[in-house]
This record gives structure tokens, C-alpha cells and sequence, in this order.
């Protein structure tokens, strides 16, 4: 890590390491502007853990400039006080503060802003849709003068660099793109005219700040849709702009239309965006910083002895754990609780208005999960080595309690195991292997290929039982279901059944799909049935656009609104509600229809009088984020 922890000098600023937090959404910011308490509490824990530089989420330079009411502002002196506390407690950790200020433009609404958005041209964002208003001379020209005016603030307020959001498809990229600029006058037009906005911003800013205070601006080096920005393209706008005054360059990628370049999912490989960084590097004079997907200190190490950037940016990988760049320079790797690109904090921030994660659920939450040694130190059995025992035993042990984690199979991480078994969810091995080093870390007693049973419970008096026995996959009751080429989809992704042939897979929820994409790579034809309307219903957004986009490379045939009727010799017989009945030929049917709780234990317990828990899915089956939240409040709590 000799990369990764050496200072880094831009200008006058000097940044201790390599690593730097880019700008992510919180969703921690009230619906007037105004930051909390908590709001503090999340930047200041991210910059404890160590990186470079932190930069603070976009913060709008205007009132219509905004895409949320909970997105962070700058555009008014009465922001200026909570500003200033973040960038005060990012210093007082030896982190350098910084922050992105930024203008939605069309990628907002009028539900959001109260007036319709405003554009380079009259072309609505294609996500959002509705109206938009072409900007004036006169406008564009206001805007310059409101970036200025924010750039001011942020120095005022105690950050040490700025950064202009010039990625994303926001209102500073819908000028640089062909994709999006359509006008014919000076703002338009060639390269020069796309790039004027853009330059005009920054010279405006150099004016005010003068020649030392940096300033860094992020691109979009490729928007990956017909017309956008090429890499090549990107370029040519970059050396405008370090001709205009910026000193450092962050290269992302995508815009509104190609979500999934923004925010990658675990099905995009790590580093994706880091060749374009390093062919931007080699073709400017100023620094780089690549971002995208680098959830691990080697990656970033490799990224920067190779020459392909300055400073690596790692988002996402701070929110799942943000003491990563402590841990890395103390080579304590196997405690890095690394980010599986689940993109559950992006689900989050759109389903529920705040940021969540699943493998850290203390994320958005550092004032109300708190680890405090136990009064009482207590006996605890907990049973079911899944997601929920494991976070349950860790944090209980390491309060202070006695805790032995029981388990009916040989291996921890329940549903996890089968789970991390696609190649595009490899990922989550990282997370059996973290909750598997903090229950062994913290003493953690472990009886494994041991059935639990109430016999069992009365001998070990335990002074309270955690069950966390976890789900089985459930069967639909119809004719054929036992023929010995029906499997569940736990069965399929522990290794039975799992040669290459033409395959069935019914139920379109997330397991269905990824189970069918999982047996497709490896060389089945697969059919998908689903009696919803649409497959991938409660996926992620970005995810499931990335899902669906391979279930159609890898041709597997979806049929919606169809029920599996009779499962027969050589196939399945579906049917729906308007073409009737259809065979569709099989050698493997693969069940993916949901699962029912495994609680049957719970009353047995109970009736001895033991103080008993149930957690995850012996509860109600829901998914792994649910697991660990409830097997870490429990924990903290028993």
C-alpha cells in the first residue's frame, strides 16, 4: 500500500493519501436545506476512517437547480453555518474538506422546483420527462455568476477545494453533450460552443479565487447512448478546461439514459471506468482521479502503481465501511467490510428518502446504533449461522455476552452461500467471509453440523435463544412437482443439476432472474415464467435495467402473466389468462416462486421459558439487508 498511503500535493493543498470520498447523495439534508446533527455526524464518520480528501455531496447553486428536497444547498448565506460545521469536522480528522457544487438542470421536475426545468435545449431529460425551458444568454450567464458566487461560499465556508459537477447528465453536461445541446448559437453547436458553459464557469471562479485555490472538475468521459460523449471527445473538452483554470479532473461516466454507468451494479466488473482515466491522464497535464466501482485498498493500489490515475475515488466502499483506509494501511484486510455493489444505498435514497446499506447498517444511523458493553453478562444461543445469527453473535459477543452460534450445516452464511454462487454475485462471499472473521474475532462459540433441537435448548440452559433458522424455498402445489428434474433454486445453486440443458425456470422475481441469467451464461437455454405482467418486480432499478439487459443478450424467452399449470414428462405445461394453455419442452425445472419461514422451532423453545428472539427470515422471508439490520439491533440490544 506504499501507492495508496503517500501524500499527494495539488497546488498549496496537501493530501495525506491517495483515497478520496467522492461526492455521494445522503439524503441526510431536511427538506428546507437545512443539516442536522446526524448530517455532521455521517461526514465525520466517514473522514475517521481515513482517507485524503472528502468531498461533500452535490450541493445546488440555485433553487431550480435542485433534484430533491433533500439534496444539500449553496445558493443562499443561510446555508452557510451547516456547511461550515461539515467541513470543520472533516478537518478536526485530518481529512481535507472539500465539496461539489452543481445545477440539475432538465434532470429534475416541477414537482421538485415548482417551474419547469431549465435546459441548453428543448429536450426533456428522457427519464424524468416533462417540459423543460431552453436557457437564455441572459440565464446562462446569471448561472455563471451563481457557480461563481457558490465556489465563494464553499471557500468561506472551510472547504478546500471545489469541484463542479460537470458529469451525470446535469445541467453542465447537457451543454457538453451533442446528445442533449442542440442549440445553433455561441453555447452550441461544435466542440468550443458546447464547452463555452463549462469554461465559462471555471474562468469565472479562477477570477474570484484566484490563481491557488483548487479546483477540480468531474466528467463524464463516455455517456454509452447514440451521439453522447466519447472519451475522445472528453479529451478535447478536458484540455479546454485545464486551458480555463481547473487543476484536477474526476472521470466517471453515463448520463440520465445509462444510469448504470453512474452507479455500477455487481453484475459491471470493479474498475470499469478506470481505462478511461488513463487515457485521460496520458493526454492532459493535470491530475486524475478515477472512481468507479473500486471497493478494494489492492485495487486502488494496482490503479495507482500502474500509472492510470492520481487518486482514486472509492464512494460506495466508504458507506459499507468507512474505517476501509485505516484497516488497509494497517494491513488488517479481513476486517474490511467491503461493499458488494448491491446498490441498496441507491434504492434506498429513491424507496425510502434516506440512505441505507446492506452490509452496514449503521450507515444514516451513527446516532442511533451504538455499541455498549453489556450490564449483564448473559448466556446466548443462537441458532442459524445466516445473515441474522451472524450479525446477532458478533455484536452480542462483543458487548460482553457468552454467545454460541449452532448451526444444522457445516458451513456459516445460510442463504448467502447459494447465493454468492452466480458469478455476477461472487461479491457476497466478501460478506460471508467478514461476518465469519467477526464471530470467530470476538469469540464467537461454534458448533456447526449440529441439529437443534428443544432437547438440545433445555440441556445447554441458555439465558435467552436467538432464532435465526432462516427460509425454505417454497413448492407450488400442482401435478408433476416431484418428478426427479424439478429442483429448487437453492438445489441448483449448491451444484445438483447444474449441467447445461434446456431449463424452465419458474417464478420472475429477483432469484428467478438471476438463476436463469446464472444457468444461461453457462450454456442452458433457459425459458422464464411469471405470472406478474414484468419480470425483476422489487430489483433495484439500476440493477434490474443491467439484468434484464443480459437475460436478453443470453436469449432467455420470458413468458409474463403465465402460471405453471402441470409439470409433465419433457416439460411444463403454462397457461395464460388470454392464449390458454402452452408446453414449453424441459429438461430441468428450476422453482424460484418465494419461501416460507422455518419457525417451527420458536414454539417448542418457548414452552420451555426461555426468553427467545426470532430474526430474518424465520420471521418473514425478506432479504439479507433486513437480516443483518435486525441481527445487529438485536445484538446491540440483548
Amino acid at each position: 500500500m506504499k501507492q495508496l498511503f503517500s501524500p499527494f500535493r495539488l497546488k498549496q493543498l496537501q493530501i495525506p493519501n491517495r483515497i478520496v470520498m467522492p461526492a455521494l447523495a445522503s439524503f441526510l439534508i431536511e427538506p428546507d436545506g437545512a443539516i442536522t446533527e446526524k448530517t455532521v455526524e455521517h461526514y465525520r464518520r466517514r473522514a475517521s476512517g481515513g482517507p485524503g480528501m472528502l468531498i461533500v455531496e452535490a450541493c445546488a447553486v440555485s433553487p431550480e437547480g435542485v433534484v430533491s428536497a433533500h439534496q444539500a444547498r449553496i445558493f443562499d448565506e443561510r446555508f452557510l453555518e451547516g456547511l461550515s460545521r461539515i467541513a470543520a469536522a472533516i478537518r478536526a480528522e485530518g481529512v481535507v474538506p472539500a465539496v461539489q457544487i452543481h445545477h440539475g438542470g432538465r434532470q429534475t421536475s416541477a414537482k421538485v422546483i415548482g417551474r419547469k426545468p431549465l435546459a441548453p435545449s428543448p429536450i426533456p431529460c428522457p427519464s424524468i420527462k416533462g417540459e423543460v425551458e431552453p436557457l437564455s444568454r441572459e440565464g446562462i450567464q446569471e448561472l455563471v455568476d451563481k457557480f461563481a458566487t457558490a465556489a465563494e461560499r464553499a471557500r468561506r465556508a472551510g472547504f478546500e477545494l471545489v469541484e463542479i459537477h460537470g458529469a451525470h447528465g446535469y445541467l453542465v453536461n447537457q451543454f457538453l453533450s451533442p446528445y442533449s445541446n442542440k442549440r445553433q448559437d455561441e453555447y452550441g453547436g461544435d466542440l468550443a460552443g458546447r464547452a463555452r458553459f463549462a469554461c465559462d464557469i471555471v474562468r469565472e471562479i479562477r477570477r474570484r479565487l484566484g490563481q491557488d485555490y483548487p479546483l477540480s472538475f468531474k466528467i463524464s468521459a463516455e455517456e454509452f447512448v447514440p451521439g453522447g460523449l466519447t472519451v475522445e471527445e472528453s479529451i478535447a473538452i478536458l484540455k479546454l478546461l485545464q486551458a480555463a483554470g481547473i487543476d484536477i479532473v474526476q472521470v466517471s461516466a453515463g448520463n440520465d439514459a445509462t444510469p448504470e454507468w453512474i452507479c455500477q451494479p455487481m453484475f459491471m466488473d470493479k474498475a470499469c471506468l478506470v481505462p478511461f482515466a488513463a487515457k485521460i491522464r496520458s493526454s492532459l497535464s493535470i491530475p486524475v482521479m478515477a472512481v468507479g466501482r473500486i471497493n478494494d485498498p489492492h485495487i486502488a493500489e494496482n490503479i495507482l502503481a500502474h500509472g492510470q490515475a492520481d487518486l482514486v475515488c472509492m464512494g460506495r466502499g466508504l458507506l459499507a465501511d468507512p474505517d476501509m483506509p485505516k484497516k488497509a494501511r494497517a494491513g488488517d484486510f479481513d476486517s474490511i467490510r467491503s461493499c458488494i455493489a448491491c446498490n441498496t444505498c441507491m434504492e434506498s435514497i429513491f424507496r425510502r428518502g434516506r440512505v441505507e446499506c446492506l452490509v452496514n447498517p449503521f450507515l444514516g444511523r451513527e446516532q442511533e446504533l451504538v455499541v455498549r458493553p453489556t450490564a449483564r453478562k448473559r448466556r446466548i444461543l443462537v441458532i442459524g449461522a445466516g445473515p441474522a445469527g451472524l450479525s446477532a453473535s458478533w455484536f452480542a459477543a462483543q458487548r460482553g455476552h457468552e454467545v454460541t452460534l449452532c448451526d444444522r450445516l457445516q458451513v456459516l452464511g445460510g442463504q448467502l452461500v447459494p447465493g454468492s454462487e452466480p458469478r455476477f454475485k461472487r461479491e457476497l462471499k466478501s460478506l460471508i467471509r467478514f461476518l465469519s472473521r467477526q464471530v470467530e474475532r470476538h469469540g464467537v462459540k461454534l458448533l456447526l453440523g449440529v441439529p437443534v433441537d428443544a432437547g438440545f435448548v433445555a440441556a445447554a440452559k441458555p439465558d435467552a435463544v436467538v432464532i435465526a433458522t432462516g427460509s425454505s424455498p417454497a413448492l407450488p402445489s400442482v401435478p408433476g412437482i416431484e418428478r426427479p428434474f424439478v429442483y429448487s433454486y437453492n438445489h441448483v445453486l449448491n451444484g445438483r443439476g447444474a449441467k447445461a440443458c434446456r431449463t424452465v425456470v419458474i417464478g420472475g422475481g429477483a432469484t428467478g432472474c438471476e438463476i436463469a441469467l446464472h444457468l444461461a451464461e453457462a450454456g442452458s437455454p433457459v425459458s422464464l415464467v411469471e405470472m406478474a405482467p414484468r419480470i425483476g418486480q422489487g430489483i433495484e432499478a439500476i440493477s434490474r435495467k443491467v439484468l434484464l439487459e443480459r437475460l436478453s443478450r443470453f436469449k432467455v424467452e420470458v413468458y409474463t402473466q403465465s402460471r405453471l399449470l402441470r409439470i409433465e414428462e419433457g416439460g411444463v405445461v403454462i397457461g395464460h389468462p388470454e392464449r390458454g394453455e402452452r408446453p414449453l419442452a424441459a429438461e430441468r425445472v428450476v422453482i424460484a416462486v418465494g419461501c416460507r419461514p422455518n419457525n417451527d422451532l420458536a414454539e417448542e423453545i418457548r414452552k420451555l421459558g426461555v426468553e427467545t428472539h426470532l430474526l430474518g427470515d424465520c420471521l418473514e422471508p425478506r432479504n439479507a439487508k433486513a437480516a443483518i439490520y435486525e441481527g445487529t439491533v438485536l445484538g446491540l440490544s440483548i
